[in-house]
């Protein structure tokens, strides 16, 4: 939480004991406790921001100011017990969703960071009722930066107002469950001066539902350790895109284009349609395309860049993908068409027939957990057998360096912020019995191992085999 949020549940809950207890009342310093309560409570909506995880405590910051203010006359009917139950409802909403901040990078960069809004004027926007559509992209990039870059931390995420409901849409919950993710901000800093010397970049690409900075504990680590990260909005796929015109594109339920999805990681012999529209590759290599484009922008940006901050800067014979989910697929896919890309970290995906039968011919990285966590957070067995399978196959069948890593008790949004958003997550089953801080260490580890390897030729002995730091972690290594 927030230190003046902090201030507030805190004396607010003094308050109550105050007024509840005879013999407090009596400790001149301490009698003066609710009006300080209610200051606090004001403070914090004017210096942090209202949200509404917040409104029951605000209330009783009031109330408990009132009956200190008349005295016996609201004492009386306030009560211990009403006043306990007022506490009850008014201390778990905003530790329940709490504005969380993430941990500071180990690298020895800082994160600085700007965002473009691209359009691709030779694509066809393949969702959009309108032929005239062109295909455009909302991108995100974070780069090194020195540490004692000034200006105010970025924000989590942007488009909040239609993001939040559109992430809560897809859980079922309230439109405004989310909506305190405005006030989240990240370790980056906007537009700062990017770190002497060339980086390696790396693009990374998001789930099903997913918006570009879902993966930001796993972003910031990386850039901390020097590289450029590149994260793709793919509008209508994503859980939602802001444009700067202000236009939001909200994403599809995942239900209505799993069939596109799996048309392109098996191919049934009649193609889907959608809209009115067929679909024989699926929708994965239309998404593949969009990272072709950017980094085909990159490149141009790294040439000339018209705001000056990234040209020269990018290492562009040095290049990798890495997603999640969906994300996941698309960076197999990518890894497959792609030239340019040399090393690919897949996490939690399962493998397009043509990347498993023909096998990858450069490094490839798999995060992901075992049949038994994937049964215990509740997937059906035909997705389990498609994910192990095509998984374990495509790094069988690899001709590069090849590294399967699975996290036991890990579940799938585990590799994701989304940890961070609840601490009652582990609770509800949303994530795994294993601790989302670990996960995340893990993860960061060896992601950070792998590019290192691959993309600058540090040795890496982590990659090498079991690891006394990560006992839990199962490491399987193929060679070509």
């Amino acid at each position: 939480m927030r230190p003046l949020e902090l201030v507030a549940l805190a004396t607010t809950t003094l308050s109550f004991l105050t007024l509840a207890l005879p013999r407090l009342r009596g400790m001149r310093p301490v009698n003066h406790v609710p009006p300080v309560a209610l200051l606090a409570a004001v403070a914090q909506v004017v210096v942090e921001g209202a949200r509404w995880q917040l409104f029951p405590a605000y209330a009783l910051a009031l109330s408990f100011f009132l009956v200190w203010l008349w005295g016996r006359r609201l004492r009386g009917l306030l009560g211990v017990s009403p006043g306990v139950l007022g506490l009850l409802v008014a201390l778990p909403p905003p530790v329940v969703l709490p504005v969380f901040t993430f941990p500071e990078p180990t690298g020895p960069y800082g994160v600085g960071t700007v965002t473009y809004h691209w359009t691709d004027t030779s694509r066809q926007e393949t969702f959009s009722a309108d032929p005239a559509a062109r295909r455009e992209l909302m991108t995100q990039v974070w780069y090194p930066a020195a540490r004692s870059s000034g200006g105010g931390r970025a924000a989590y995420a942007e488009g909040v107002e239609a993001l939040a409901p559109a992430l809560a849409r897809m859980i079922d919950l309230p439109s405004f469950t989310f909506d305190h993710l405005r006030y989240v901000t990240t370790n980056a800093r906007e537009s700062v001066p990017v770190s002497a010397g060339v980086h390696p970049v790396l693009v990374f690409l998001e789930g099903f539902n997913g918006f570009r900075q879902m993966n930001t504990f796993q972003v910031e680590e990386l850039v901390s350790h020097g590289y450029v990260v590149v994260a793709v909005d793919h509008p209508y796929i994503a859980a939602s895109v802001t444009f700067p015109d202000g236009r939001h594109v909200t994403g599809f339920r995942k239900n209505e284009l799993n069939a596109l999805v799996q048309q392109s990681v098996s191919p049934a012999r009649t193609a889907p349609t959608f809209q009115g529209r067929s679909y024989p590759e699926g929708i994965v290599p239309y998404l593949v395309r969009d990272v072709s484009f950017v980094l085909d922008r990159l490149t141009a940006l790294n040439a000339s860049d018209p705001e000056r901050l990234l040209t020269g800067k990018l290492d562009m014979r040095r290049v990798g993908a890495f997603g999640v989910s969906l994300g996941g697929i698309v960076a197999g896919e990518a890894c497959r068409t792609e030239t340019r890309l040399g090393a690919c970290l897949v996490m939690d995906a399962p493998m397009p027939d043509d990347v498993v039968s023909p096998g990858l011919g450069r490094p490839v990285l798999w995060i992901t957990r075992d049949a038994r966590t994937m049964r215990q957070e509740k997937w059906n067995k035909v997705d389990i057998v498609q994910h192990q399978t095509s998984m374990r196959t495509a790094f069988g069948n690899l001709k590069g360096d090849g590294y399967f890593v699975q996290v036991p008790d890990m579940f799938h949004v585990n590799l994701t912020d989304v940890p961070s958003w609840s601490p009652l997550f582990p609770y509800l089953g949303v994530t795994g019995p294993a601790d989302p801080g670990r996960v995340h260490e893990i993860v960061n580890a060896y992601s950070t191992a792998f590019f290192d390897r691959h993309l600058r030729g540090s040795r890496e002995p982590l990659l090498d085999g079991p690891s006394n730091r990560y006992p839990e972690v199962v490491l399987h290594r193929r060679r070509p």
